[in-house]
């Protein structure tokens, strides 16, 4: 499950110690936004240190680059032989910006003997980007999940972050489209660490377009994001009478299937089993 991913800076020497006990599914080392230029080659030293020396407990660990232009190349060819699970590139806008980054990627595993293929998480963060998306996405068999940059998307829009996300409203529907062609989507962080009730409101949105997980820039977002994804008891007994319905259907050979007056189709079982398998990979079944 991509749920979460929790955002650790990589100047930090504590929060990259700490990556796995803050429950997060996955985690991403942040070589960019949160890392000043003065301090981008020391934090390119602590995060490959990091991938080599902590155990991260099976917990999913990217590193986010630097774009191409400013410092990423030097950042692949520093982390890929640390094995990372996936790199996530900022402003990503093309098919082309993917082959280039699919191209060091491939350079760098070549020169340290990796075994594995570092996966790419492309992060839709311009009106450029957000109008390929669905190309991106489409690039190559290492892009794993689409996730969307809210502040820098708004900024580019000349608009600001609210609350309610309305200017969001347009990008997550074409993000969460694209994905759901292919891959996970990831939704934009919410800025305000002591609006939990904010951040619930926001991530059932963003569930609500269709995202899988949103990011998380403090520990404390965690529970709250895990909790917004879960499937609620009155989900869950929705799901048991719509299986049981169809068993009881296909036993009997019916046809027609319906419960409460509404039709019973593909669309409506496959959600229903859907909610299930999360129900129970979360061992919220057991709890019943």
């Amino acid at each position: 499950m991509r749920r979460t991913l929790l955002f650790l800076p990589g100047n930090n020497p504590g929060n990259l110690q700490s990556g796995a006990v803050f429950g997060a599914d996955g985690i991403i080392l942040d070589l960019e936004d949160s890392v000043s230029p003065a301090e981008k080659d020391a934090a390119r030293l602590l995060v490959a240190s990091a991938l080599m020396s902590v155990d991260y407990a099976g917990v999913e660990r990217a590193v986010r680059i630097n774009t191409l232009a400013t410092g990423g190349e030097a950042d692949i060819a520093a982390v890929v032989p640390c094995c990372p699970d996936a790199v996530m590139l900022p402003k990503t806008e093309s098919i082309d910006d993917i082959r280039a980054c699919e191209a060091l990627l491939e350079k760098a595993e070549a020169a340290c003997g990796a075994t594995k293929k570092t996966l790419i998480m492309p992060l839709i963060e311009t009106p450029m980007g957000l109008a390929r998306c669905l190309e991106i996405a489409l690039a190559s068999k290492r892009v794993t999940l689409l996730s969307l940059g809210g502040e820098d998307y708004t900024a580019s829009l000349g608009t600001q972050r609210t609350r309610e996300g309305r200017e969001l409203i347009f990008a997550r529907g074409m993000l969460a489209n694209a994905a759901a062609a292919a891959i996970d989507s990831i939704d934009a962080p919410f800025a305000d660490t002591n609006d939990p009730e904010g951040l619930f409101l926001d991530t059932l949105n963003a569930r609500t377009f269709g995202f899988k997980g949103k990011f998380a820039i403090n520990p404390r977002q965690i529970s709250v994001i895990h909790k917004a994804f879960a499937p609620t008891a009155k989900e869950i007994a929705w799901a048991k009478r719509i299986l049981a319905v169809i068993e009881e259907a296909q036993k009997k050979g019916a046809g027609v299937i319906a419960l409460d007056g509404k039709m019973v189709d593909a669309p409506i079982v496959a959600r229903a089993r859907r909610t299930i398998h999360m129900a129970d990979m979360l061992g919220l079944l057991e709890e019943e």
